[in-house]
């Protein structure tokens, strides 16, 4: 129960103006029973009619008609006099009686749909037509005087208001209040966020002056990169074209992993190839024709690293594959759908996650990363690699398929955290060296990596890095080791010196015209 000094005089005066109309007789019933007057406009009051209870009409109790084809209803000094007044200054309570104004006690709004209308239409005109203005004011006009007026802007929030009147004899607690009041700064503030960014995106301008991010929680999350951090993943879509079928809740590492899993897989070809990915890089990748080979080439590469990973799969998953799965541990488990016999064949470990990617798509929306004050931003990495990209700059040129090769070894390597360094054979991966300082240490780690789990010699093992080489003794440490074919940007100052180290022992050497960091 709220104290005296923490709840309000009992609502007399409430003003219902809502697009979504579900649950809305149970809210008008309720009121009903606290014998609160109501005011409406539009489609509410007609629907509040037909409900059978009783309203007054907004054009009514204003002594103005609605005008410009609606657009002006609730845009009225009563109505927001009524709003913002003052309880407790006489000033105020002056102005009203002596405009014969009344308090208005409870406003329940929601908006155009304006999000909706953006995914439905690229038409402008429409899309402006939805832009709300009566509803938006009131609800700010409320929220601003919540020591004295209520504001409920969402249908969740109906139940908690009745119960929390009937706790205070009709009235609310102050509690209560603000903690709407927070809630309705927020859907306006977010409302504004989407109009703010549409006009953005329609402007060309790449980097606006400010920046405002509209997102919506999607799920708490039991903690962030370690116990001791809260954590929480939000969404500006409201989903993320992802279905969990199995499993206990996604962790933070989970989904940092798994988008950087997606963001590999569906850049392959359609319906095609296998990743797995662990603490955001690759250690496995495979873009075979045969799907279920794709998966022991990319797990073949580091066994040890995969395990506990997460692994995405560009396809449908069928039993075979899962029979396969189901002896690993992975914590994650990606397919563009799932056989009946695969989901309950891998449903038997409970608490393995299982997600359906196949309505995920790839954003090309810039990239945030952000920290105490401040946020980097840039374009996605996202270019897809035609042969016009690259320059062959060695003696020796390489046929198409040895071409197709390279190119994917790169397309893998600008997913690499740099310096990076993949070795491929046949389309799939053999050694990945990662995250080093030195590029010569990465190409160590790819190699090592590459002896102990591949029996690759006397194959055609090609390499890509995601920079330049500094000095030759990377390529040179490369070619040693059985590397026949590399591809990498250009740039360096020894450029020439990589070539005709290149030509000298008869490699194949591409140039990139861009480079690839990921840091």
């Amino acid at each position: 129960m709220g104290s005296r000094k923490n709840t309000m005089k009992k609502i007399k005066l409430a003003l219902i103006s809502v697009y979504d109309k579900n649950n809305l007789k149970f809210l008008i019933k309720n009121l009903n029973k606290f014998k609160i007057k109501l005011i409406s406009s539009g489609g509410t009051y007609k629907e509040i009619k037909k409900m059978g209870f009783e309203c007054e009409e907004v054009s009514k109790f204003t002594n103005s008609s609605e005008i410009l084809s609606g657009r002006v209803k609730t845009l009225h000094p009563k109505i927001h006099a009524g709003i913002l007044s003052e309880r407790k200054l006489k000033s105020h309570k002056n102005d009203l009686k002596k405009n014969n104004y009344n308090e208005i006690d409870l406003v329940v709004a929601n908006f155009y749909p304006f999000e909706n209308i953006l995914v439905r239409t690229k038409n402008h005109k429409k899309i402006i037509n939805n832009i709300d203005i009566g509803g938006p004011t009131m609800v700010r006009a409320a929220a601003k005087n919540y020591s004295n007026v209520t504001v409920i802007t969402n249908l969740s929030q109906y139940e908690s208001l009745i119960e929390n009147m009937k706790q205070n004899k009709g009235g609310t607690s102050l509690d209560f209040r603000k903690k709407v009041a927070l809630e309705a700064f927020g859907e306006t503030a977010y409302y504004e966020s989407l109009i703010y960014n549409y006009f953005n995106s329609i402007s060309s301008s790449k980097f606006p002056k400010k920046i405002v991010f509209g997102l919506n929680r999607f799920e708490k999350l039991r903690y962030g990169e370690n116990p001791h951090q809260d954590g929480a993943i939000y969404t500006s879509s409201g989903n993320l074209g992802l279905s969990k079928l199995n499993g206990k809740q996604l962790s933070y590492n989970n989904y940092s992993d798994v988008f950087a899993a997606l963001q590999i897989s569906k850049n392959f070809p359609k319906k095609r190839g296998t990743v797995i990915v662990k603490h955001g890089n690759p250690c496995g990748a495979s873009i075979h024709q045969n799907n279920n080979e794709s998966f022991t080439l990319a797990y073949n590469t580091d066994p040890l690293s995969a395990f506990g990973g997460i692994i995405s799969c560009n396809f449908k998953i069928n039993k075979k594959l899962a029979l396969k799965l189901n002896k690993i541990f992975f914590e994650v488990i990606i397919g563009c759908g799932f056989d009946k016999d695969a989901l309950s064949i891998l449903r038997r470990k409970k608490n393995l996650r299982l997600i359906d990617s196949k309505n995920h798509k790839l954003s090309n929306k810039n990239n945030f990363i952000s920290n105490m004050d401040f946020a980097l931003t840039q374009e996605p990495d996202v270019k897809d690699f035609k042969y016009t990209d690259f320059k062959i700059v060695s003696k020796v040129r390489p046929n198409r398929r040895t071409f197709e090769n390279l190119i994917f070894a790169f397309n893998i390597c600008r997913f690499v955290k740099s310096n990076g360094i993949v070795l491929i054979n046949e389309n799939s991966t053999v050694g990945i060296g990662s995250g080093q300082p030195s590029r010569l240490d990465s190409c160590e780690i790819a190699i090592k990596k590459m002896k102990k789990f591949q029996n690759t010699f006397n194959k055609e093992i090609l390499a890509a890095s995601d920079a330049f080489f500094p000095f030759v003794d990377g390529v040179e440490k490369l070619v040693q080791n059985g590397v026949t074919g590399i591809i990498q940007p250009s740039g360096s100052i020894r450029d020439k010196e990589i070539i005709n180290f290149a030509n000298k022992t008869g490699t194949v050497l591409v140039f990139s015209k861009t480079r690839h960091f990921k840091h």
